[in-house]
């Protein structure tokens, strides 16, 4: 009986490590000469929080604190080769759900950020609309519903 329950007690464990390691949480980053820019965007028009920063890293979270983005100095004598080039500006989008996207269509535009898609409803049932950060990055603010189809 003892030898079962030490078989069962090793196969718990080992299925609870297994799942750690496939615990992961994404935080896309972004290398930008526009720090600063960037910074005031995010808190003072999208309402994010600063999680770190310092002279080269600025690190952000959402205003419920579910998702980050970082952003980084290029060129930082800190870094390694493949975190040194500068986004050139086309090929990268972000997508931010939220629960009433009318209501942050208005608080958007209220902040003055140009609406570079106004708001609309999809065939797919995205109802959403889009702005551009300071490094021309798309971000799509939309509340997911139900397809019509």
């Amino acid at each position: 009986m003892r030898t079962i329950l030490i078989i069962a007690c090793s196969l718990a464990i080992g299925w609870a490590n297994a799942q750690n390691l496939n615990k992961m949480k994404l935080n896309a980053g972004i290398i930008t000469e526009k720090l600063q820019e960037t910074k005031d965007f995010y808190v003072n028009k999208m309402g994010f929080g600063i999680t770190f920063e310092n002279e080269f890293y600025l690190l952000m979270h959402t205003p419920d604190k579910s998702s980050e983005i970082s952003f980084l100095q290029p060129n930082h004598p800190s870094q390694k080769s493949i975190f040194q080039a500068p986004f050139t500006g086309k090929g990268v989008y972000l997508t931010i759900e939220v629960e009433h996207v009318d209501a942050v269509y208005e608080q958007i535009k209220h902040k003055g950020v140009p609406i570079e898609i106004e708001i609309r409803d999809e065939a797919w049932g995205d109802r959403h609309f889009a702005i551009l950060d300071p490094n021309g990055i798309g971000i799509d603010i939309v509340t997911y519903t139900k397809s019509e189809e």
